[in-house]
């Protein structure tokens, strides 16, 4: 009987023992859990905390260099990333926002991306959905615009890096295999007339279709082949030459020569010289005459290029010019101003054009070639273009560099018919004087 009693009485102890063990061991349990959650929500509150000064960051990150001071943050600088495409760009965004995150109108972008479509569109996955097509477009106009640094894109948007990098990189290539043909392109014959008829009204520079010029864009030091990248100015570039209409758009862009590439050396590896000097100026009838010879269309183009028949330039600025000459350097300096109020509308809209482009190499041409074909497409559709942008292009750190060609390489059919220039335009400012008296 008494063994019974000492057996109950250990088995009780030990039911104590082990229930209070379990006690113990749920509660450490559920402090171990508590203390996991709290650490957690902690983490999460520095993340959203973090998301939100990197947004409040973005007005002036991504605001045209030496523009106005910035305005007082909006209230969506502070919603968070994941949904911040959804709710504040495609919900609240007022028409001066789309135009300067965007450099274009709402309507502009959603017809650009209509026309990307068939190239960008994506399809769902068991594992995730696909990237809205606008959202992926958003993202590479965002860089195209700014040149800000991919991280900012990615808060901005809520997509990682790589997927910001693929964003630019596939947008940039639909761009110029979809669009190019429609807005940048060789004018046709009665595009010619009409390119002559404008610049003849309007700068009084009868027979001229277009201006050429070329633009450095500054990049990275390349992984190879470094030092052909180096220009006269001392910094590494690209260089890319453009032909424009009297409007100031692109028909004509070769992109992505090395920044020691001469402007003469790229004019002749360009689709402009092969046109030029296989007469494609020069075609359609009947013949056009000109100070009673006949004469073809012709492109305007400064010191750095060769006197073609087909492309002239001003004379070297000294105290032996005469009156003719001097003349004729006013009228085709003013004419020739055309190509440059381009470039630097080009490169004051699209400021991964003016900033260094750390984009690789294989990149960097696809990517000018898509700013030159936007750049006529908000042209085209009459997208405004704010004035302030430009202060980024004037303030400029790196110089463009300006190359001279020697006279050696001038043609004699060229001078010819620069002399018939001079002679016209001196008739012409004689009889204005004699109007004037």
């Amino acid at each position: 009987m008494a063994d019974d009693e000492t057996l109950r009485s250990l088995m009780f102890t030990l039911s104590y023992v082990l229930m209070k063990r379990r006690r113990d061991v749920t509660s450490a349990d559920a402090q171990r859990r508590r203390e996991v959650q709290r650490r957690v929500a902690h983490r999460q509150y520095f993340q959203q905390r973090h998301k939100r000064m990197i947004m409040m960051m973005i007005a002036q990150a991504s605001r045209p260099i030496g523009g106005p001071p910035a305005r007082p943050t909006r209230v969506w600088s502070s919603i968070e990333s994941t949904d911040w495409w959804e709710r504040v760009v495609m919900r609240e965004f007022q028409p001066s926002d789309w135009l300067e995150k965007f450099r274009m109108t709402k309507e502009t972008f959603f017809l650009l991306c209509g026309k990307l479509k068939p190239r960008l569109s994506r399809q769902d996955t068991r594992l995730r959905p696909a990237l809205p097509l606008e959202k992926r477009v958003a993202v590479a106009l965002w860089r195209l615009a700014s040149n800000v640094e991919y991280r900012t894109i990615s808060a901005l948007f809520g997509v990682g890096r790589s997927t910001v990098c693929k964003c630019v990189r596939d947008v940039c290539h639909a761009i110029v295999l979809l669009l190019r043909p429609l807005y940048l392109r060789s004018p046709s014959e009665q595009e010619l007339e009409d390119a002559a008829r404008l610049f003849a009204s309007r700068w009084g520079f009868p027979h001229c279709v277009g201006a050429v010029a070329s633009l450095h864009v500054p990049i990275i030091a390349p992984s190879s082949n470094t030092h052909s990248y180096w220009n006269s100015r001392g910094w590494l570039s690209v260089v890319t030459q453009g032909a424009v209409n009297g409007l100031g758009q692109f028909w004509d862009v070769c992109a992505g020569f090395p920044g020691s590439t001469e402007h003469a050396e790229l004019l002749q590896n360009s689709t402009l010289w092969a046109r030029g000097c296989e007469g494609f100026l020069l075609q359609g009838e009947p013949e056009r005459r000109f100070m009673g010879r006949p004469l073809g269309f012709l492109m305007l183009g400064d010191a750095g290029y060769p006197l073609k028949s087909w492309l002239l330039k001003s004379f070297p600025e000294s105290g032996a010019l005469s009156e003719a000459q001097r003349a004729f350097n006013r009228r085709l300096e003013r004419a020739r101003g055309v190509v440059d109020e381009a470039f630097l509308r080009l490169r004051a809209r699209w400021q991964c054009l003016l900033k260094r482009n750390d984009c690789r190499m294989d990149v960097v041409p696809t990517m000018i070639l898509a700013c030159c074909v936007l750049h006529n497409v908000c042209e085209v559709h009459g997208d405004e273009f704010d004035e302030r942008w430009e202060e980024a292009v004037r303030h400029e750190e790196s110089p463009q560099p300006a190359d001279e060609v020697s006279p050696a390489a001038d043609d004699r059919h060229g001078e010819e018919v620069r002399a018939l220039f001079c002679e016209y335009f001196l008739q012409q400012e004689n009889q204005q004087r004699t109007l004037g008296c």
